[in-house]
């Protein structure tokens, strides 16, 4: 005999449940498909082109659009400007707040509220953060053919290093000379690592007061290979596991108030590349863009790139970038003062 089961109001009720569900994510799906879809996404970066901020962002928007919705197309635009302060204001400022605009920024927006409120118009707490393409280790370097033998000799002979102003070419010397005691001149000017490292090569200056070790890599493999420098010190929270023997800048701080200023200093090489979306940014959009760069941790082409191309890239979320803000906005201002001393000194 053939058996039947009755269908109670509830069975109906769930089944319909279960329907409206589908339909709605479809639904939703499809719309998130219908707005990216033909979309250009205006990709500004914080630098001069050729540095490590540019390819990073060039390489990163040859493969983003496939883990977007629609696959949207991708134009890059450099706004080197304040060093990176004129992107950061128009991103929050004046960018299209749909999703469509997003930033990759130079670290030192992470701090520069504390150093000058001259020419910033956006508040760092306000963006969204959607991720991190890198983190940094800032090394101070000096051509071989200089009498430097190794981080003592900084604090008993003048060092004349290239930099580009209100950057950590700059600021990096600026906190070793006032936090440690250390005899770095600096000679601002300099567009940019690039132009820098021209210099060191023609003798205009003797070596820069930091250059980020996977940067280095990528930009000058021969000098490293070729022993045409020497590294003397290295600058991040903690020591590059690469360069166990270099020491850090860390090692020579004389009291807890400027360890804690340096660490303030250092916190934002933890999230050295990061990327940002305007403020007003529909959450749903954000959300896309935070899961797309993250996909591209797995992505084959772009890690295929990644290795052909010398650059380094350690992705971290758009959630691990906003607790690096709140740690910043959390300092003493005990150590915000000696912070700020240290690089008017």
């Amino acid at each position: 005999m053939k058996q039947t089961t009755a269908r109670t109001p509830h069975t109906l009720l769930a089944v319909a449940a279960i329907a409206a569900s589908l339909t709605c994510s479809v639904s939703v799906k499809a719309q998130t498909q219908d707005f990216w879809a033909g979309k250009q996404v205006s990709y500004i970066v914080g630098s001069a082109t050729g540095g490590g901020y540019d390819n990073l962002a060039r390489l990163t928007a040859r493969h983003l659009g496939r883990h977007l919705p629609g696959n949207p197309g991708f134009v890059v635009q450099n706004m080197p400007a304040g060093n990176s302060i004129a992107a950061a204001n128009h991103i929050y400022n004046v960018a299209a707040k749909d999703g469509t605009a997003i930033a990759l920024l130079q670290r030192g927006m992470l701090l520069a509220h504390l150093i000058s409120t001259a020419g910033i118009q956006f508040d760092v707490q306000k963006f969204n953060w959607l991720a991190n393409l890198n983190s940094e280790t800032g090394l101070v370097l000096v051509m071989a053919n200089h009498p430097h033998q190794n981080a003592k000799d900084l604090f008993d002979k003048e060092l004349i290093v290239g930099a580009s102003t209100g950057i950590d070419p700059e600021l990096s010397p600026r906190i070793y000379n006032a936090l440690l005691g250390t005899k770095i001149k600096i000679v601002t000017g300099y567009r940019g690592t690039t132009e820098i490292g021209l210099a060191m090569e023609r003798g205009e200056v003797q070596g820069i007061g930091d250059w980020s070790w996977s940067s280095l890599k990528a930009q000058k493999p021969q000098w490293i290979t070729e022993k045409k420098v020497r590294i003397l010190m290295q600058g991040a929270l903690e020591r590059d596991r690469e360069l166990p023997d270099v020491p850090n800048a860390l090692d020579f701080v004389k009291n807890e108030t400027d360890r804690q200023a340096m660490q303030l200093y250092f916190s934002q090489k933890t999230v050295a590349r990061p990327v940002v979306a305007p403020p007003g940014v529909p959450a749903a959009r954000v959300e896309d863009w935070r899961k797309a760069f993250m996909a591209l941790d797995t992505d084959k082409a772009f890690m295929e790139e990644v290795q052909k191309s010398r650059m380094e890239v350690s992705l971290t979320s758009g959630d691990s970038v906003t607790k690096v803000i709140n740690m910043v906005a959390s300092a003493s201002p005990e150590v915000r003062a000696r912070f700020v001393e240290a690089l008017k000194n």
